[in-house]
């Protein structure tokens, strides 16, 4: 009986069934289609080491920017992630940008249709799970995705409903760009390399604002919001507003983040592996779902522009480090993806040589 109850919530294949919708129907169980299969299910115990977080201000004390560097470089060599606080942007920005995502996802289904697309090549969609057209497992997420650097080329595509959408998430995009600049220099000069190396490439590169809803889950055992993947960009800055996602350490543990107010995290994605020579690696996360509430997190996804490639940087390269990376771009990872699942292929694969 519960098998036929959970078939009958099951979309007709290709069809847009929310999660926000399930959410909003009441129901007590998941449908088949978000069952994991018991491998892939979350685990009930997590590790629970300290994880870094990085204070910002120092980096301005010319006595302390060496240790702040240090640190930095070991958590992007050990995990490839680490937290920043005092990162200047204030909190009120970051709150209006949760905010504004949250009224989005509550409008009804029928006032956010016509951004539904799943073609990745699109500079803006809509969508739930990772693609509802092909997926066969489904993840418990909805998303918004859009472009943003230069803001004053994309934000005109940007939902104008909720009408306070543009504004506030308009104001926090613009500040993650500006931290993301400064972080790339401090991530380059960790591995010993000029801070300003790439400067032009990194203020005119892409930036991808993956918005992320994940309503609360009858069954939050059984499912994920995202499965275990790694970012393709060179560095992700996340803005969450409950605890959810989870990365995974060297050992293969898995590690819950906690959330501290004003705190940012900051991940390492696969073109900064690339860019590294494999001196840092991409960190593999996913994001768990709860039976509680509704979670927000806001990634803004960093690389270099759409069609310009990343390549091992030259002095990363040497009789010890032979070159072990071919070059890519953000493009070729949207043709990956077109292709692939995530679940079943990792871009970074495709970049390392001899793979």
């Amino acid at each position: 009986m519960v098998g036929k109850m959970r078939d009958s919530s099951a979309s007709p294949n290709g069809s847009f069934t929310s999660a926000m919708t399930l959410n909003e129907e009441g129901l007590t169980y998941v449908p088949n289609r978000y069952i994991l299969p018991p491998s892939l299910r979350p685990e009930r115990t997590l590790c629970d080491t300290c994880l870094p977080v990085v204070d910002l201000s120092f980096l301005r004390h010319p006595l302390l920017r060496p240790q702040i560097i240090q640190e930095v470089h070991l958590a992007c060599k050990e995990l490839g992630f680490f937290q920043v606080v005092n990162h200047g942007i204030p909190l009120s920005v970051m709150k209006d940008a949760i905010d504004a995502a949250s009224e989005f996802f509550d409008l009804p289904t029928e006032e956010k249709k016509h951004l539904l697309s799943s073609n990745v090549h699109e500079p803006i969609r809509y969508g739930t799970s990772l693609n509802h057209v092909k997926d066969k497992v489904h993840f418990w997420r909805d998303f918004l995705k859009h472009y943003a650097n230069p803001i004053s080329t994309w934000i005109d595509l940007w939902p104008s409903n909720p009408t306070c959408y543009k504004e506030k998430m308009g104001n926090y995009t613009k500040a993650a760009q500006k931290l993301q600049e400064e972080l790339m220099e401090v991530v380059f000069e960790s591995l010993g390399l000029n801070p300003s190396y790439l400067h032009e490439d990194i203020a005119e590169g892409s930036q991808v604002m993956a918005v992320n809803c994940y309503p609360a889950c009858p069954e939050p055992d059984l499912t994920l919001g995202l499965p275990p993947h790694t970012d393709y960009g060179m560095l992700s800055i996340i803005l969450q507003n409950y605890q959810g996602l989870q990365i995974m350490d060297r050992d293969e543990k898995w590690h819950a983040v906690p959330v501290i107010e004003g705190a940012l995290v900051v991940q390492l994605g696969d073109h900064m592996e690339v860019l590294s020579n494999g001196r840092y690696k991409s960190v593999l996360h996913r994001a768990a779902v709860n039976s509680e509430k509704k979670r927000i997190s806001i990634a803004s996804l960093h690389s270099l522009a759409l069609g310009k490639t990343v390549r091992p940087a030259p002095d990363l390269v040497n009789e010890q480090h032979i070159l072990s990376y071919k070059e890519g771009s953000f493009s070729d990872f949207l043709d990956f993806i077109s292709q692939e699942n995530i679940i079943e292929g990792k871009y970074i694969d495709k970049l390392k040589i001899n793979s």
